[in-house]
């Protein structure tokens, strides 16, 4: 009798269990601001300089965005699914 009431004691001693439950949290904390291009807002009738050359004053405020989205979305890929890329 002595020796079960050892071995149950004995099991209460084990190392405690982990439980891991996945909670959803939101990944995007704030959504980048979209630009306001030039090219949208030009006339129908513009020349072919001038959709040039809004073009050219968009390139780098589209870069900028792409580069801020691209951020948002990395930060939401799960450690697992950035090791295969």
């Amino acid at each position: 009798m002595k020796w079960i009431l050892v071995l149950v004691l004995a099991g209460c001693g084990s190392a405690p269990l982990r439980v891991e439950v996945p909670v959803f949290t939101q990944c995007v904390k704030e959504v980048p601001q979209r630009p306001v291009y030039e090219f949208d807002q030009l006339a129908p009738a513009a020349t072919d300089g001038e959709i040039v050359l809004a073009l050219a004053r968009d390139w780098p405020h589209g870069r900028k965005y792409e580069v801020e989205l691209e951020a948002v979305i990395a930060g939401c890929i799960l450690p697992d699914e950035k090791a295969e890329r």
